[in-house]
């Protein structure tokens, strides 16, 4: 984060965009809305946690939120039926530990929360089965460093997900990202690497096997976006060019033309910003 001493906290950030009349459907997309426990509830019932799910699906034991904010992956995780740990610096009652803490007593999940950094993990190596990082990687202050403190606390066989994470095409993109973002002019803690970072990161790390998930093929990318809402989209993108809707709507019913028109579009996407998640293995002993 910068040191601007004229930039807001975090904390302030968000309180700021909760005022503003034209940015109410971001803060709900964002899960920044009160009730909290509501905004987690609705969370866990996403899209993208519905990919998540899958993702983690027969797995169970010990899961370690990093950069937990709010704790609605935290309470997702919890719900799943994990014994979760939610690891978040910001004391904040809003967007912080704090508010974590609220959102354990309002749901009756136990979580337990720790006021620590990614980069020096305070738990013993091999702790946890699954450890979730969303929008975390990107705003870490020593990539390499919180890449290999994940992978220490991991036990053998254990999961890694770094999902929602900002990428650019070229160093060049960064400032016109940082611009468009709503809310890195109030409190300055944006970032964004290469594709090719985040990999070299989770290779040093010695992950075992690691895939990128591109940004057009999972709902967890997506989000708030659905493959539904991004087929309208386009549907209404193609009609403009050439006005026959209905043609238009009949060719991309079809989930193949959709999938096909989706892997090409990702080859020319250089969206500064656009989202990758990360699924990461540990080797087993």
């Amino acid at each position: 984060m910068s040191t601007n001493p004229n930039l807001l906290t975090w904390e302030d950030a968000v309180v700021w965009l909760r005022k503003q009349p034209d940015q109410q459907q971001l803060v709900r997309d964002a899960f920044y809305d009160d009730p909290l426990v509501e905004a987690a509830e609705r969370y866990f019932r996403s899209s993208e946690w519905h990919d998540v799910a899958k993702l983690i699906s027969g797995r169970g034991g010990k899961a370690l939120d990093v950069g937990a904010g709010r704790g609605i992956a935290s309470f997702a995780l919890a719900r799943q039926g994990f014994d979760v740990s939610a690891l978040e610096p910001d004391p904040s009652a809003i967007v912080g530990a704090e508010a974590i803490r609220q959102l354990s007593r309002d749901s009756g999940l136990a979580i337990q929360v720790v006021e620590e950094f990614s980069e020096g993990l305070p738990f013993p190596d091999h702790t946890f089965d699954v450890v979730f990082a969303r929008a975390v990687l990107h705003h870490t202050r020593d990539l390499d460093g919180a890449c290999r403190e994940m992978y220490r606390v991991l036990r053998p066989g254990g999961l890694f997900l770094g999902v929602r994470e900002h990428v650019i095409s070229r160093e060049s993109d960064l400032d016109q990202f940082l611009a468009s973002h709503p809310l890195h002019r109030l409190y300055g803690g944006e970032h964004a690497f290469l594709l090719s970072r985040y990999v070299e990161a989770l290779e040093k790390a010695k992950f075992s096997h690691i895939v990128a998930l591109p940004p057009l093929s999972s709902a967890i990318n997506l989000f708030p976006h659905t493959r539904a809402t991004l087929r309208d989209a386009v549907v209404e993108k193609l009609s403009r060019v050439l006005p026959l809707r209905p043609l238009w709507k009949a060719i991309l019913g079809s989930e193949w033309a959709l999938s096909l028109l989706l892997s090409i579009a990702e080859r020319f996407d250089n969206r500064p910003g656009r989202l990758y998640s990360f699924v990461c293995q540990k080797a087993s002993a």
